[in-house]
């Protein structure tokens, strides 16, 4: 049953009438349109999504979930039926992508904090950080989420020395690859992007802010990547530049420590790993 509160912002917003829904979340309208909701506790979270997917969707490179009605405690999108990526889906998908992230900002960040999973995800630059992609990475990014494992205990002493001494090394190993601030869409992987029945792709869940599109693409090896062919369309698309590979391992970090926030130190493992490669 849909929470009352909920239920009359929505039919105001949309202007009509909820005749159906389903505990998996699914609505119908007396028009016969269908939507996905979401709801849940009181949270900001639901307005930064909104607010992502709506500056995703000004790119206007690739299909991105359609925010329909949003409010403290939910978030309402048009619903898409599900089918199965096949054929040229993700050769389609790589070069989409690769689309996106031509679409440019004059500074790195964003222009309010979100959320990268159900922890806080700070967007806004200093003054420096602005102009400043590897200032702005480490302090917004992997700091953040390095301090908030230190509060929770979750720092062994091998994730302290690795970081320590990434932390006086990663001005020389992400200067040189530096580039334009690039929409990103922040939390990409395998879970937030959906097949329609057309064979075409749509981003959901959104963590979005301007910064290096490598930290999009780390992002996507987090639980063993995507297809090949979706690779080298991107690639073959927009080329990274040399030395990628290497980099990689520094942009997918950040999210490393943030399930090791999230879901606890078996994480932690992976986090050293990585840090250790550097060293």
């Amino acid at each position: 049953m849909i929470n009352r509160e909920i239920r009359d912002k929505i039919e105001s917003d949309l202007k009509e009438e909820i005749t159906n829904w389903s505990r998996n979340g699914i609505l119908e309208t007396v028009s016969g349109s269908c939507y996905f909701l979401k709801s849940s506790a009181k949270s900001q979270a639901f307005q930064c999504e909104a607010n992502g997917l709506k500056e995703l969707r000004k790119a206007d490179a690739i299909l991105i979930a359609d925010c329909a009605s949003v409010g403290d405690n939910y978030i309402l999108t048009k619903f898409i039926d599900n089918g199965y990526p096949e054929g040229d889906f993700f050769n389609r998908f790589g070069k989409q992508l690769a689309q996106l992230h031509r679409y440019k900002s004059s500074s790195y960040g964003f222009y309010e904090d979100n959320f990268i999973g159900n922890n806080p995800q700070p967007n806004i630059p200093s003054q420096t950080e602005a102009n400043d992609w590897v200032e702005f990475f480490f302090n917004k990014r992997l700091l953040y989420q390095y301090k908030l494992a230190e509060r929770h205990n979750k720092v062994s002493d091998k994730l302290r020395k690795g970081f320590l001494y990434l932390e006086s090394t990663i001005e020389s190993l992400l200067r040189d690859s530096t580039e334009e601030p690039t929409l990103l869409h922040g939390d990409l992987w395998a879970g937030n992007f959906l097949c329609d029945t057309n064979n075409n792709v749509h981003l959901i869940d959104p963590a979005v802010y301007y910064g290096h599109r490598e930290a999009d693409l780390a992002m996507t090896k987090m639980f063993g990547g995507f297809t090949p062919a979706f690779y080298s369309s991107y690639h073959k698309e927009y080329p990274l530049q040399d030395g990628w590979e290497y980099r990689e391992g520094i942009y997918r970090l950040y999210h490393v420590l943030n399930h090791l926030n999230l879901f606890g130190r078996s994480y932690l493992g992976q986090a050293e790993q990585i840090l250790m490669q550097y060293m």
